[in-house]
């Protein structure tokens, strides 16, 4: 589980092919990895891959064939979040994540949120219709692993305001028109929609 509060910017160092998936390796030199072990789950650009291999503050991981269909931001040279799992005691400052993407949203609008806004700026994404019934106003939205609070919700298009200090710690400062993202929506939300389902008789 993670909370979406990311704690270090890495970047994707090397990528080779394997089998029908890829192993990468993430530069993870602003985090601090002495905790960090062979099997760790790690939350990167919001998507919860084990560590395969550690050299130094060198990360490998292992990414399959259908994380690699259902994500974006695994390039060479791309800046990817990094969020370490959560543990029992640790202070839940976002909200509750499992690190499994949901689907691949598209930036269909980033800029200042207006004239006295401090540096705030609004950030529009247009989701899969498969998983925008599961996002809210004023709900719980993880872009490429940032916990944040959706403002409007219009169809399949919702915002959320990032402040100068998620701009400043994360790769979202970085996102133009067009650009891709990994959302994953609220674990209740899931969880409700599945129990107002009939039960199919077996």
């Amino acid at each position: 589980m993670f909370t979406g509060i990311i704690v270090a910017v890495g970047h994707v160092s090397a990528r080779e092919a394997a089998g029908e998936g890829a192993r990468i390796r993430v530069d993870a030199s602003e985090m601090d990895c002495a905790d960090i072990g062979i099997g760790d789950s790690i939350a990167v650009a919001g998507c919860c891959l084990t560590v395969v291999e550690q050299k130094e503050r060198v990360l490998a991981f292992d990414v399959s064939s259908e994380t690699l269909r259902c994500t974006t931001g695994f390039e060479m040279g791309r800046a990817v979040n990094l969020e370490k799992a959560l543990r029992f005691g640790d202070r839940l400052g976002g909200h509750l994540l499992s690190g499994h993407v949901d689907g691949v949203g598209v930036v269909a609008a980033f800029a200042p949120a207006d004239a006295t806004a401090n540096g705030n700026w609004l950030l529009a994404i247009d989701a899969p219709p498969a998983i925008a019934r599961y996002i809210a106003a004023k709900g719980s939205v993880a872009i490429d692993g940032v916990s944040l609070t959706t403002n409007t919700v219009e169809g399949t298009r919702f915002t959320v305001n990032l402040i100068p200090h998620t701009l400043a710690v994360t790769t979202l400062a970085q996102l133009g028109v067009g650009a891709s993202v990994n959302l994953e929506v609220d674990l209740i939300a899931r969880y409700v929609e599945r129990l107002r389902q009939p039960l199919a008789e077996g």
